[in-house]
């Protein structure tokens, strides 16, 4: 097995490291309550994605609540 001979500047290995870093998340406000969440997902605060209401979970929160 190869190893190195001589150790690597931290100048070096810095700069190969520059490109192992961590992309932002994607962002969009939701058009139906103004939150933001991710591309092609339904909204977490209001169950709508393309301007229908698909999300279960948050129906079921409400009939909870009037109960």
């Amino acid at each position: 097995m190869a190893l190195p001979k001589r150790r690597h500047s931290n100048c070096r290995t810095r700069k190969r490291r520059t490109h192992q870093k961590l992309a932002p998340l994607p962002v969009i406000k939701c058009p139906h309550c103004k939150a933001f969440l991710r591309p092609h997902h339904a909204c977490p605060k209001c169950g709508y994605y393309q301007g229908e209401k698909v999300d279960h979970t948050v129906k079921e929160e409400k009939s909870k609540r009037e109960h």
